[in-house]
C-alpha cells in the first residue's frame, strides 16, 4: 500500500498539507468540498503543488508532521526542489 503526503495550493494562496493512501480520491474530495475537508471547503484547491509517496505509514506521517511545521518560505523551497 502506498502512503502519500501532499501539499495543495489553495485559492487564498495558502498551502494545505495532508496524508492519504489514495491521492486521486482525496484530491477529488478536496475539490468537491467533502465534509471531511473543512479547510478546503472554504479555500478550494487550485492544484496539487507537490506529493511524496512512502511505503511505510509511520514515515509518511512523520514527514507530514514535519512539513506542517515548516514556514511558508521553507515549504516553497521544498516544492521548488521538486521541479526539474
Amino acid at each position: 500500500m502506498s502512503h502519500w503526503v501532499y501539499i495543495l495550493e489553495c485559492s487564498n494562496q495558502s498551502y494545505y498539507t495532508g496524508y492519504t493512501t489514495d491521492l486521486e480520491r482525496r484530491y477529488q474530495e478536496h475539490c468537491q468540498g467533502s465534509p471531511k475537508c473543512k479547510y478546503t471547503r472554504a479555500f478550494k484547491p487550485i492544484r496539487i503543488a507537490g506529493s511524496w509517496c512512502f511505503e511505510d505509514k509511520s514515515a509518511a506521517l512523520k514527514f507530514e508532521c514535519a512539513v506542517k511545521k515548516l514556514s511558508r518560505a521553507k515549504k516553497e523551497a521544498l516544492l521548488s526542489s521538486l521541479r526539474f
